[in-house]
C-alpha cells in the first residue's frame, strides 16, 4: 500500500437484519427477511396488510423476540441499543392530565434518571417550536387537534436524542390536509436533523413523498421482494413529477398483485 494512502473503513448501516425468522404459533411471519438501513436515510416500509410492517419496528426496538436470524442495531443487540431509538406511533398517546410542553418532557424523565428539570423543559420547548407549536405548549391534548397532538408526540420522541426514529403509520388517522403538512414537517426535521428514520406506511404516495428508498415486503411468510430507490430532491409533488408517479404506478401495481395473493 502507498504510504500516502488513506485507508477508508466502510460505515456499517445504522440497522441491519439477516434472515430474520418469527414464528407466531403454527403461522411463520418472515420468512428470511433481510435488510439494512443506513445512517441517516429515511426508508419507508410497505406491503399487504398483516404482513408484519409494524411488528418489525417492535423487533429493531427489542420489544419482541426473533426466532431465528439476527438484528443489529448500531451495531448492538436490540435489547442493548434501546437508548439509541424512539417510537412516533399512529395513535399520540398522550397523558391527557400533563400539557403539551409535559408529555414532551415525560420522554426524557422515564429514559434518564434525576434530569435536569429546568434545562429539559427549556429543550422542550425549543422542539415544541421545532414542530410549529411554540404557542400551544401549556395545551392540555384535550384542547389539540389530531395533527397537533401528532406534533406532540413527535416532539417528545426527539427529546430522548435518538440516533433512530421508528415511525408506525403516524399520519394514518389525519385528515389529508393535516397529513401534507405533517409529511412536509418531518422531512424538514430530518434534514435538520441527521435522524434515521424507519417509517411504516399503507399509503403509496406517502412513502413516495419521503423515501429516499422504499421496502416492498410480501404476504405471510413476509420476505422482501423488491427495493426502490427514489433519489429526487424534496419537496416532492407525486402527482405533476412524471418519474415520481412512475415509481407510485410501479408500488401500486405491485401492492395490487401482493394483496391479491395475500387474500
Amino acid at each position: 500500500m502507498n504510504d500516502h494512502a488513506v485507508k477508508i473503513e466502510s460505515v456499517p448501516p445504522a440497522i441491519r437484519i439477516d434472515r430474520l425468522g418469527v414464528q407466531f404459533g403454527a403461522q411463520s411471519l418472515y420468512r428470511d427477511l433481510s435488510l439494512s438501513v443506513e445512517r441517516k436515510e429515511f426508508l419507508c416500509i410497505v406491503g399487504p396488510s398483516g404482513c408484519g410492517k409494524s411488528t418489525l419496528l417492535r423487533l429493531i426496538g427489542g420489544l419482541i423476540e426473533r426466532d431465528s436470524g439476527e438484528i443489529s442495531v448500531d451495531g448492538q443487540a436490540p435489547a442493548t441499543a434501546w437508548q439509541s431509538l424512539s417510537y412516533v406511533f399512529q395513535s399520540p398517546r398522550l397523558a391527557p392530565w400533563r400539557s403539551a410542553v409535559e408529555n414532551v418532557m415525560l420522554a426524557a424523565e422515564l429514559r434518564f434518571e434525576h434530569p435536569d428539570r429546568t434545562a429539559l423543559r427549556k429543550k422542550a420547548l425549543e422542539l415544541l417550536a421545532l414542530v410549529g407549536l411554540s404557542h400551544d405548549a401549556e395545551k392540555f391534548p384535550s384542547m389539540l387537534s389530531g395533527g397537533e397532538r401528532q406534533r406532540v408526540a413527535i416532539a417528545r420522541a426527539l427529546i430522548v436524542e435518538p440516533d433512530i426514529i421508528l415511525m408506525d403509520e403516524p399520519f394514518s388517522a389525519l385528515d389529508i390536509n393535516t397529513r401534507g403538512r405533517l409529511r412536509n414537517e418531518i422531512i424538514s426535521i430530518w434534514s435538520n436533523t441527521g435522524k434515521t428514520i424507519v417509517f411504516v406506511t399503507h399509503d403509496v404516495e406517502e412513502a413516495v413523498s419521503l423515501a429516499d428508498r422504499i421496502i416492498v415486503l410480501t404476504g405471510k411468510p413476509s420476505r422482501v421482494c423488491e427495493t426502490i430507490a427514489v433519489p429526487q430532491t424534496r419537496p416532492r409533488d407525486v402527482r405533476s413529477n412524471s418519474e415520481l408517479a412512475r415509481i407510485r404506478q410501479q408500488l401500486e401495481d405491485l401492492m395490487r398483485t401482493l394483496e391479491t395473493h395475500a387474500s
